[in-house]
């Protein structure tokens, strides 16, 4: 029974149907994503962690979503109200646009550190004591920092059997790159904090319009260090 998730998942990533041939324009996409750069930057690329990056992403999971926020089987009033005057000639040109477009790269997760100041009213002796103590604990930011990496990575390419949480390279691709043909997402180098609260709107069946439900069905199984672990993995990747 704990095989089943898993077997599911890469059935899922085996999916081979053949796509729809789209022959949408990347001139035509740059012109009608121009009221998207607002959120999402001007080549795909926001710069506010809570709205996500499109650049790379790959077509076929754009115009899934485009869909699905203009016919109200994914929820968010903002995009719905942006996609509802999109023909699918508009939403084939936006996705070939921004899958031409190249993400970029996050910077390591910050460290958790306390703010203390060293006063010039402190003595040397205190004062050499603090900076002793900041440097130990910068190292152990550090460690933590790498081990919740290392954690997120474990669990994004091997999953996590006893959970029953699936690896998640089984449908976005070892590289994070995601399967084109079933219309799985590219995550590599998106912002952790909005892979973060994707994770928990799932969790919380506030998104449901996954595959089988199969979001739904990993993200509830996963504890909040495993979330945030796994999405600052991703959002690292290169």
């Amino acid at each position: 029974m704990k095989k089943t998730l898993l077997a599911v998942s890469v059935s899922l990533s085996l999916f081979a149907m053949a796509g729809n041939v789209h022959a949408g324009s990347i001139k035509a996409g740059q012109d009608k994503s121009a009221t998207c750069a607002g959120c999402h930057g001007e080549k795909g690329n926001s710069l506010v962690s809570m709205y996500p990056k499109l650049a790379s992403q790959n077509e076929e999971y754009l115009i899934k979503q485009l869909h699905a926020f203009k016919d109200g089987s994914r929820n968010g009033p903002m995009m719905a109200s942006m996609a509802s005057g999109l023909s699918d000639e508009d939403i084939e040109d936006i996705a070939v646009f921004y899958e031409a477009q190249k993400v970029t790269r996050n910077a390591l997760p910050p460290l958790e550190l306390d703010d203390d100041e060293i006063s010039d009213d402190l003595t040397g002796e205190q004062q050499a004591e603090l900076k002793e103590k900041a440097a130990a604990d910068k190292q152990v930011a550090l460690e933590e920092r790498e081990a919740m990496l290392a954690r997120g990575q474990d669990v994004f390419i091997n999953g996590h059997l006893e959970s029953e949480i699936s690896a998640c390279i089984a449908c976005h691709g070892p590289e994070g790159e995601g399967n084109k043909p079933a219309a799985f997402p590219a995550l590599n180098g998106q912002h952790a904090d909005y892979l973060i609260k994707t994770l928990n709107d799932y969790k919380a069946a506030k998104r449901t319009n996954s595959s089988e439900n199969i979001m739904r069905m990993i993200a509830q199984r996963m504890s909040a260090e495993e979330i945030k672990a796994i999405a600052y993995y991703i959002s690292t990747m290169k």
